[in-house]
């Protein structure tokens, strides 16, 4: 059954970043179980790779666009991720003007749209106050920064994610999710699994969890944080 074009029970998702390896996997798996899933992405070149996965592109640049430019697309949404990154060919202002600043834009965009839930991508040990000057030091507290400023957001119910050292093995469905996890590894494919995951337990709102490869089935891990 479907309504307004949307199937009953489905959700509109949208996800910063949707050209990234953790987004596409994650569209796919959205718009396979019946998700409406739109990814925001830089260059429309981009756009068959969306569509491919069932996802459609919308073109926009979260370096320069407006607060009131990116509610516009957020507008109607169910839920939103913050999948985007500099990449780690990038410099040290691109971790400020990406990991930090459209973290924060997008963030404060849902806010202003009235999406309240809200899934961040970020990484095992960002911190705002890290130490160092080398390029992923300031990649963590890029990272950290971002994390602060939208846990510190009443108006969202968010959870952040962040998964260790990522690869590109295939996925078992098998992962450690916890507040702690200690290092670790864990494939994209289980990393996109986990987002799906959350998206559908709003009761892991307000959690800010670390994720590796592990024995646990990942619904099973959701729910024993979302203390199910």
């Amino acid at each position: 059954m479907r309504v307004s074009g949307r199937t009953v029970g489905s959700m509109r998702i949208v996800i910063a970043g949707g050209h990234g390896q953790i987004a596409l996997r994650l569209e796919r798996l959205l718009a396979a179980r019946g998700d409406e899933v739109a990814g925001i992405i830089r260059k429309a070149e981009q756009g068959d790779d969306l569509r491919a996965a069932g996802a459609e592109p919308v073109v926009l640049d979260l370096e320069s666009a407006s607060v009131e430019a990116v509610a516009e697309r957020l507008r109607g949404a169910d839920a939103a991720v913050f999948a985007a990154g500099a990449g780690p060919g990038s410099g040290v202002g691109r971790k400020d003007t990406v990991d930090k600043g459209a973290a924060v834009l997008f963030a404060d965009a849902a806010v202003r749209a009235g999406v309240r839930r809200f899934v961040v991508v970020s990484s095992m040990g960002a911190d705002p106050d890290h130490q160092g000057d080398e390029v992923f030091d300031v990649y963590l507290r890029a990272k950290g920064e971002a994390d602060a400023h939208v846990q510190g957001l009443d108006s969202l119910d968010w959870t952040i994610l962040r998964p260790g050292a990522l690869t590109d093995d295939a996925g078992t469905g098998l992962v450690r999710l916890e507040a702690r996890t200690g290092r670790g590894s864990v494939p994209r494919d289980d990393v996109a699994t986990v987002l799906a995951e959350l998206l559908d337990t709003p009761a892991t709102s307000g959690l800010t969890l670390e994720l590796i490869s592990g024995s646990t089935p990942v619904p099973v891990a959701v729910r024993a944080v979302a203390g199910n």
